[in-house]
């Protein structure tokens, strides 16, 4: 079993690396559910780093529905991150109706080429999952993140299973959403392949009056959910 370490800076990445971690998504501000990092955050861990990288292409908080303008910055971004040699791209785009945006989705896919792109947790808006995978599948899409559509992988882990089941090898269901040493064995139990997590600590703020606590992936985390799987 593989796991995915959700990273939000530069001292996470260097902690999964560390820690053994598989490889990491990289993204910036957790707290939000991920955005897309700066470029320089991308070219220090990229140069710096071995792990593998893939990146998180989300311009801003709130749902997946992107106007045209930020479609164009998601594309952008989506080049840069080539063009720097990252190893993966990590996005999702969804209609109003909670559908998958197939036409913008496809063309994030052949951009990302000959990289693997990984649909991100707007599957877990989706009204259909079971559609929306053998729509992803036929988009070419490596793996799917998911909680199985709860509020965590654990409570979504009957969905997975199904997932599991009905992806017959040709998709990756990589659960994340509360990922821990905890739980983490009952995913393997599942048959699943991969694991996604942040394994984070919290750092308490200082007195400044725009401090907020730092969270970073801790490698003392990392490691127990390695010995757990």
């Amino acid at each position: 079993m593989k796991l995915e370490i959700c990273a939000n800076s530069y001292q996470s990445a260097k902690n999964a690396q560390e820690a053994g971690a598989h490889r990491i998504e990289l993204c910036q501000e957790l707290s939000v559910g991920g955005i897309t990092p700066s470029y320089g955050l991308l070219k220090q861990v990229i140069e710096n780093l071995e792990i593998p990288v893939f990146v998180l292409i989300r311009p801003r908080s709130g749902n997946f529905v992107y106007s045209d303008a930020e479609f164009k910055t998601m594309k952008s971004d989506i080049q840069l991150c080539k063009d720097l040699g990252c190893q993966g791209i990590v996005s999702g785009v969804l209609n109003v109706d909670k559908t998958i945006d197939l036409k913008r989705t496809k063309e994030f896919v052949e951009l990302s080429k000959p990289l693997p792109f990984t649909f991100h947790r707007a599957f877990d808006e989706v009204s259909n999952p079971k559609e929306a995978l053998e729509q992803l599948i036929g988009l070419g899409i490596e793996r799917v993140l998911t909680s199985g559509q709860e509020t965590s992988a654990e409570k979504g882990i009957i969905l997975l299973k199904e997932l599991n089941g009905i992806s017959k090898g040709r998709i990756i269901i990589l659960a994340g959403g509360g990922v821990s040493a905890k739980n983490a064995a009952k995913f393997k139990a599942a048959s699943l392949d991969e694991i996604h997590a942040s394994a984070s600590t919290k750092i308490k703020p200082d007195d400044s009056m725009f401090s907020l606590p730092l969270t970073y992936s801790d490698p003392i985390k990392i490691k127990a959910i390695l010995d757990a799987i």
